[in-house]
């Protein structure tokens, strides 16, 4: 993920300086990785149940290496889209969840999963930090080099470090006709709707933001690492009670439901105002506060919905509905800002996350009426 996100910050000017260069090839470039993770998770996922997690990693970390390969080698913007595709094809999140869940103990599993969450907002933050600076000294080529350099270290630790996973289930992966029925279970269906939501939010938030520290508060581009480490070691303070709450009380959905009502009031926040640098900082944390918790806590949830033998293509839904989420957060944030400046993508993130909150809110109300006598 940390080599992923180091293009965040660097493509969109190097791409201005390719001979092929279009707005609209730039944004496809940005998500194309997106889009063939999402079409290949499911495909991963279950051959994790079946064959077992970690050749499925090693495959997904040799097709990045293999990405990270072309993109040094690119001299058109066409050719970088296909190479962030070929890392994209790497699509081993589900395998890599699925591996955490077989190696925890359910208990532990939401302190477990809020470890990787806060390591992919950690590497998130990084990238905008260390990308500009890797960009000045070694160029995007060179930051592909970084990634295939990644992907091979990521190769021998995952061999040589991980420990052992446990012997795979009799029965394999589920049939392919179970998928349907995994992707539409009530229980689960919730939980797909709100990764997709939630990384809808994160992409559309970042198509905005940049552009809000430059013209609205006057912050260079050279100063935005400063806002981001702020605001991602602050929020930290928000998520790690959430976390230890959880573990300790009976009223899982209502923290869900609060953390995602926060994460809709930050939008909002960011929609109704966006040129006072406190409230754009706070506004910020909260959300990233929302957004580590949730992070951690929805692929925890899964893993307790979904057994043992069918939770590699269950994730492999899950994380499907995560890189769409992204790729849509992407494309229609951006008709958004198009059409409505900075405000309208934030309102839009504000939207999607309180429909997400109503469908949880309604869900839990029928659930409580099922269960009454009578």
């Amino acid at each position: 993920m940390f080599g992923l996100f180091l293009m965040l910050p660097v493509l969109a000017l190097y791409a201005r300086g390719m001979p092929d260069y279009s707005p609209e090839l730039l944004g496809f470039a940005m998500g194309a990785y997106g889009l063939t993770q999402a079409i290949l998770q499911i495909p991963f996922g279950r051959w994790s149940d079946r064959i077992g997690r970690k050749p499925v990693i090693v495959g997904g970390l040799t097709l990045f290496a293999a990405g990270s390969l072309l993109g040094a080698l690119a001299q058109s913007l066409t050719m970088l889209a296909v190479a962030r595709s070929l890392q994209g094809a790497g699509a081993l999140s589900a395998a890599v969840t699925a591996l955490l869940a077989d190696l925890t103990r359910p208990e532990v599993r939401t302190r477990a999963m809020a470890f990787i969450g806060i390591s992919i907002g950690l590497s998130f933050v990084l990238s905008l930090v260390l990308g500009p600076l890797l960009d000045a000294s070694v160029g995007v080529p060179g930051i592909f080099v970084a990634m295939l350099l990644m992907a091979l270290a990521g190769i021998l630790l995952i061999v040589f470090a991980v420990p052992a996973e446990p012997p795979r289930e009799a029965g394999g992966a589920p049939p392919l006709a179970r998928l349907f029925e995994l992707t539409v279970r009530p229980s689960l269906l919730r939980l797909h709707l709100g990764m997709f939501a939630m990384h809808f939010m994160i992409t559309a938030t970042f198509l905005a933001v940049p552009a809000v520290l430059v013209e609205k508060l006057g912050l260079p581009p050279a100063g935005h690492w400063k806002v981001y480490l702020g605001v991602f070691v602050a929020s930290i303070a928000g998520t790690v009670p959430l976390v230890l709450a959880t573990e300790r009380s009976s009223r899982a959905v209502g923290l869900l439901v609060f953390a995602i009502v926060a994460a809709a009031a930050s939008q909002a926040m960011l929609g109704l105002s966006h040129g006072h640098f406190w409230l754009v900082m706070a506004a910020l944390t909260v959300f990233f506060a929302a957004f580590n918790y949730l992070e951690a806590r929805l692929p925890a949830l899964l893993t307790l919905e979904s057994p043992g033998v069918e939770r590699g293509a269950a994730l492999g839904i899950f994380a499907t509905a995560q890189f769409l989420g992204a790729f849509a957060g992407g494309a229609v944030g951006g008709v958004l800002l198009g059409r409505f400046g900075q405000p309208g993508v934030f309102w839009g993130a504000a939207a999607v996350a309180a429909g997400w909150a109503g469908i949880l809110i309604l869900s839990a109300g029928a659930a409580a009426k099922a269960v009454e006598p009578g």
